[in-house]
């Protein structure tokens, strides 16, 4: 009997295995990419959302409202590999571009916005009446000269109370024009790796171009906040002569004195001694101007024949000492 072999059972086999592996084959490349594709959609929904959060409320004149490029799901046929790879690298390459255009944009903004915080709370509080050295204390020219002078009397026809005199009650200042802003606002602060230097170089600036009530708060903030800073005899010095260049003798002189007694040595000490003379000067306190000129010339010789010797010589003309 002859027996006969049937090659359909193992012929379906064959080719059923063969289905199974290409199912596989293509449905790996497929699975990836669509793995691929909803990451990119996540970073640039979180690309989106950090452009609204940098800039709320804007509109297609600040950034374009959605990433450019197709946001449809992906299509159900197999993409081929090679494009599919370029299209993601060339997306991905745009969102860090767009990261790194945003980073900049608000770094900008951040020092913008302080920049501009820090010069509108200058000009509120030199807005303000009465600024705290007219307040009584013991640092009132008065007092200080007397710890100077041993507590000398103020008596003769010269002096005239002056340092005694209450000022007359005076109006609210009026605020800033608008003009008088925009010129302020022209005037740059330094940014440095040395914040204090920082500060008394914009007073410096601010004193520099007339702006005195400005450079008066700019500086008094340095004094205040950095009392152990190298700039600070100079920062003294240049408060008190931003007072006497705005017509207040009175407010000046504290300053130059606490600047002159606080360290006789240094850089600014015989300026502001020199320039105590002048507030005294300018107050017709003739007795204390003489005082103060005298000190000079005994503590300060060689400038008072040197790089002083000019103002030194103004002011001696300017009074009749003993």
């Amino acid at each position: 009997m002859t027996t006969r072999f049937s090659a359909a059972p193992f012929t379906r086999a064959i080719f059923g295995g063969l289905a199974v592996v290409a199912v596989a084959a293509t449905s790996m490349p497929a699975s990836a990419q669509s793995a691929d594709e909803a990451r990119i959609r996540k970073i640039e929904a979180e690309v989106r959302a950090l452009q609204r959060t940098v800039f709320p409320g804007g509109t297609g004149r600040f950034f374009e409202p959605e990433i450019s490029g197709s946001t449809a799901a992906p299509a159900t046929t197999v993409p081929n590999s090679s494009t599919a790879v370029t299209d993601i690298l060339a997306r991905l390459d745009a969102l860090e571009a767009q990261l790194q255009s945003l980073t900049a944009q608000t770094e900008q903004n951040t020092n913008s916005v302080s920049l501009l915080s820090t010069r509108v709370a200058a000009l509120e509080t030199s807005a303000a009446p009465q600024p705290i050295l007219d307040q009584p204390s013991t640092n009132a020219p008065s007092a200080m000269l007397g710890a100077m002078t041993g507590g000398a009397s103020t008596g003769g026809a010269s002096t005239g109370g002056a340092t005694n005199t209450p000022r007359p009650a005076q109006a609210a200042p009026q605020g800033p024009t608008a003009a008088r802003l925009a010129a302020v606002q022209e005037i740059t602060k330094p940014q440095t790796d040395d914040p204090g230097d920082d500060e008394y170089s914009y007073g410096f600036r601010l004193w520099t171009a007339g702006f005195f009530p400005e450079a008066q708060q700019q500086l008094t903030l340095f004094v205040e906040k950095y009392p152990n800073h190298s700039r600070l005899t100079y920062g003294r010095n240049l408060l008190g002569r931003a007072y006497l260049d705005d017509g207040k003798a009175r407010e000046a002189a504290p300053w130059f004195l606490r600047n002159y007694q606080a360290d006789k040595q240094a850089a600014r000490a015989p300026d502001s001694l020199l320039f105590l003379a002048e507030t005294m000067i300018v107050q017709k306190d003739t007795s204390r101007a003489c005082i103060a000129l005298a000190e000079f010339g005994e503590t300060y010789p060689a400038l008072a024949s040197g790089r002083l010797a000019d103002q030194y010589q103004s002011n001696l003309r300017k009074v009749k000492c003993n």
